[in-house]
């Protein structure tokens, strides 16, 4: 089998509940996405989502690198791309090409083995537990309220609330989120995320405060991704567990939060350089006896990933409608995201109908842009009302 080309869609739609965090508390409600399809001489492609600002790096690689290489050989071209771009490190939008092209390769490894990419990787059950995640600075209390009980209803007793802007009004949110989960019939289990918008003493005097009234299981990057003594400093203040990882792009930049014990549970998705660079992540992980959590997808495809993770505690799940233009093997059932057993990660993709949702490069990537960080972060405390320095 030999790798022919590579195709990419890319198209936009409107979801069906509006996300946001403390960086974008207005939030958004319009979603860009690009499709990755990459061909093979024998009729087998590999399909995988990916970011529409790495587009030509995307081509740039499977064109100018792996055309007439065996897909199979996933790990192996991992390490080939990797090492290409050596001068220039594999960041950013680089990083971006390199895991898209590894989540599709890993797809069509499984479609040629005709398995589930679970069962290629090596998980012995196909599911993974889930919590709620809502990114839902935007929501009125009913909204939030409605969005937990919803998934409450799906056994889901696990939610994560955006806070950082207004400490009573997180407190009357937590305890929103707190009884809808409840109606899980299970004991709720509270997280936290701050988007990196406080500085690690502020972190810890809103974090004590929370605690005085909740029981949290963990507190999401309440310092800076990189800020291995401001996170230490409140991994030591508070009871709760400081989560973080999400934004890392290499196994690489992981490595000082754990050797300064900076991270009590690390945060990992396509964005720490595929399912190849987040399985180096979670070695890691396991090493030091810390859990994993791995982020949000459309459809949940990196269950996948999560199933084969022996310190892998539970998967977010947003349930905003991200999943428009494609079918997906997957679903919840008793707080569970339970994988199928259709080959590969279990997404297929209507062309026809991307085709009509198509939206034009230089468009996604004006558009595409997120939200950057508030004004006043880490420095004085802003209200969500006032406007942004970045808008």
């Amino acid at each position: 089998m030999k790798i022919t080309g590579v195709r990419t869609k890319i198209y936009g739609f409107e979801m069906k509940r509006a996300l946001g965090d403390a960086n974008s508390p207005r939030g958004w409600r319009h979603s860009t996405h690009m499709a990755v399809f990459i061909d093979t001489d024998e009729g087998v492609t590999g399909v995988a989502l990916g970011s529409t600002s790495a587009r030509g790096h995307i081509h740039a690689f499977v064109e100018n690198l792996l055309l007439g290489k065996d897909p199979r050989g996933v790990r192996g071209l991992w390490k080939l791309m990797v090492d290409r771009v050596f001068k220039v490190n594999n960041r950013g939008i680089v990083n971006d090409a390199i895991a898209s092209i590894d989540v599709a390769l890993w797809d069509l490894k499984a479609k040629a083995n005709n398995e589930p990419l679970w069962k290629t990787l090596g998980a012995s059950t196909p599911r993974v537990r889930a919590y709620a995640s809502g990114l839902d600075m935007p929501l009125s209390d009913e909204e939030m309220r409605a969005f937990y009980t919803e998934m409450a209803g799906q056994g889901i007793f696990a939610g994560k609330l955006k806070v950082g802007l207004d400490a009573d009004a997180d407190l009357r949110r937590i305890a929103i989120m707190h009884d809808a989960l409840a109606t899980s019939g299970k004991k709720p289990a509270l997280m936290i995320d701050s988007n990196e918008y406080w500085s690690p003493k502020q972190a810890i005097r809103h974090i004590r405060r929370f605690e005085r009234d909740f029981d949290l299981f963990w507190v999401e990057e309440p310092a800076r991704r990189w800020d291995y003594r401001g996170l230490r400093q409140v991994s030591e203040a508070v009871s709760a567990a400081v989560a973080t990882g999400e934004n890392l792009d290499d196994v690489s930049e992981y490595m000082p939060l754990v050797a300064n014990g900076a991270v009590d549970v690390i945060q990992v998705g396509t964005n720490a350089g595929g399912i190849t660079g987040g399985l180096m992540v979670a070695d890691l992980a396991y090493a030091f006896e810390i859990p994993i959590s791995v982020m949000n997808c459309p459809g949940s495809y990196m269950a996948h990933f999560a199933a084969v993770l022996p310190n892998h505690i539970w998967m977010e799940v947003f349930n905003a409608g991200r999943t428009v233009g494609m079918t997906v093997d997957t679903r919840i059932e008793d707080g569970w995201i339970v994988l199928g057993d259709s080959p590969g990660i279990g997404i297929t993709f209507d062309e026809a109908r991307l085709d009509e949702l198509a939206v034009a490069e230089s468009d996604a990537t004006r558009t595409g842009l997120p939200a950057g960080r508030r004004r006043g972060a880490a420095l004085f405390e802003v209200g969500p009302d006032e406007p942004d320095e970045w808008a």
